[in-house]
């Protein structure tokens, strides 16, 4: 496979998160964050996980992911510890 296949078959993002108010603070911590397409710079602020998730599966889709797939890694992720 070469390096164009591979680019061809790739959507790099980039997952920024960052805690807005401790739990001292607001009673509850409170996490933000956003994610970028790399290749458009298309971005997507969140304050919920399952925005990344939301945010990916169009560029799955068009690469032929079925979108049970993209449950199971939302899913996955949440129990990786993964939660805003």
């Amino acid at each position: 496979m070469g390096m164009n296949s591979f680019e061809a078959t790739t959507h790099p993002f980039i997952v920024k998160i960052w805690l807005e108010e401790t739990a001292e603070e607001a009673g509850r911590a409170t996490w933000r964050g956003h994610i970028t397409h790399v290749p458009s710079g298309k971005r997507r602020y969140f304050e919920d996980l399952d925005d990344v998730a939301v945010f990916i599966e169009p560029y799955l889709e068009g690469m032929g992911v079925e979108l049970d797939l993209c449950r199971r890694v939302r899913q996955k992720l949440k129990r990786w510890g993964f939660s805003l």
